[in-house]
């Protein structure tokens, strides 16, 4: 372990390349697409179509799809309970995560598990955790297993800031250190654990600094700005993949609306909604095309439109869609058959007279 010494925690993102028109415009399509999706999302829960907690990427676009364009198709991704945007990011149909939402079975977990805990295997989306770090451990060991078996996949854990205050976050990047793991743990640092700013509930609030005690290496990034976010990425990304080695990526970016989707958010001031407003990473995108004119307005016009039809249609079909049978309740409580197990329905009786 001697030769680990040397390593030491950074806080500056490497040099971001440059992108052509072609890649800038699918970027802010894909933002668009996580925008208006939430949008919708947050529409359809206050016409109660959505059941259970919801909580939204709003103001987190360019992480979001910074993030998941780093990953290759047969990368893993381990989130927390906000992940609609992730999903999408894996390629997921709108439709089918908007099912999910809706409780159908056309959606990505059945229907079972909403808005908090979608997963699917093929898309190498591993879920999203409603236990706050839920996540981390579990990332942690799906790495070991790739390590184990000499794979070349990455793992990829998102997380919020209120993660790294917990044990297992701690423990897992212990392990990932030790072990030489190739996973990123990437912290979405919307700057506030629910309603507490991470100044008051982190000692050291510039949580990329964590690294340095696994002696890993930590960069901070902005998190509005979708080519710094996947320029860093992908550098983690690669480092996993090539060394072996885990990264702590911490993006910073503000959440437009509260917690969840029933949270007024009361405990911001009015001089940090705006700051929030200003940093907006959509509008900054779309104005950053217009003016260096990989964009017109009539393209930027078209785009909107098509997203807002993709965004109907996707409610549309998950407004269609069948309820899942009560009988399949618990058809996928194990990966495979377990023998005596409990096949009875919580109403079932225990004994026919």
């Amino acid at each position: 372990m001697a030769g680990k010494t040397t390593r030491r925690a950074t806080r500056t993102a490497p040099a971001v390349s440059t992108p052509d028109a072609e890649d800038l415009t699918d970027l802010f399509r894909r933002m668009l697409l996580v925008r208006r999706f939430e949008e919708r999302a947050a529409q359809a829960y206050t016409q109660a179509r959505v059941g259970g907690y919801c909580h939204l990427n709003l103001g987190e676009e360019a992480t979001v799809v910074g993030l998941t364009s780093a990953l290759e198709p047969e990368d893993y991704l381990f989130t927390n309970y906000r992940e609609h945007g992730y999903a999408l990011g894996r390629g997921i149909p709108a439709g089918r995560v908007m099912a999910e939402l809706y409780g159908r079975s056309t959606g990505v977990s059945k229907g079972w598990g909403g808005s908090m805990h979608m997963f699917d295997v093929q898309a190498r989306l591993m879920g999203g955790y409603g236990i706050v770090g839920g996540q981390v451990p579990l990332a942690a060991g799906a790495a070991l297993a790739v390590s184990y078996r000499g794979g070349r996949e990455v793992v990829m854990c998102q997380m919020g800031d209120g993660t790294t205050n917990i044990g297992a976050f701690h423990e897992s990047l212990n392990i990932a250190a030790l072990w030489d793991l190739p996973v990123v743990f990437a912290v979405v640092n919307n700057q506030l654990g629910m309603g507490t700013s991470v100044q008051e509930s982190s000692a050291e609030p510039e949580l990329h600094r964590r690294a340095a005690a696994y002696r890993i290496k930590g960069v901070r990034v902005d998190g509005t700005d979708v080519l710094a976010v996947r320029e860093a990425a992908r550098e983690a990304v690669r480092l996993a993949r090539e060394e072996q080695r885990p990264t702590l990526l911490e993006t910073v970016s503000y959440r437009l609306r509260g917690h969840s989707v029933v949270d007024p958010a009361r405990y911001r001031d009015p001089e940090e909604v705006e700051r929030a407003k200003e940093a907006d990473p959509l509008p900054l995108l779309r104005d950053r095309l217009l003016k260096d004119g990989v964009l017109d307005e009539e393209r930027l016009a078209a785009l909107e439109d098509e997203v807002r039809q993709e965004i109907t249609a996707a409610a549309e079909f998950a407004e269609s869609s069948p309820h899942p049978e009560v009988s399949t309740l618990f058809d996928h409580t194990y990966a495979t058959p377990v023998p005596n197990t409990e096949p009875r329905l919580p109403a079932d009786a225990l004994f026919t007279v």
